[in-house]
């Protein structure tokens, strides 16, 4: 069954949803280790780009490998 580009954008954004929830506690707990010491606001902030990025890469990730199953 085909994805269309709408509901490719749609799975795109919730996996990185939740995968900035992820990234955000992971670098408050991780950045200490290595002595990096940063804000919440800074964390959610790299965070945010971090996930604008990640939503670009799963949706032209997506849609190469759709263009690919109809080749």
């Amino acid at each position: 069954m085909k994805q269309s580009r709408a509901m490719s954008l749609v799975e795109a954004v919730a996996n990185v949803v939740v995968g900035y929830g992820v990234a955000v506690v992971t670098q408050i707990l991780i950045f200490p280790v290595f002595g990096l010491h940063t804000t919440l606001a800074q964390n959610l902030k790299m965070g945010a780009v971090f996930t604008v990025v990640s939503i670009a890469r799963s949706y032209v990730l997506r849609r190469v490998f759709e263009r690919l199953r109809r080749v």
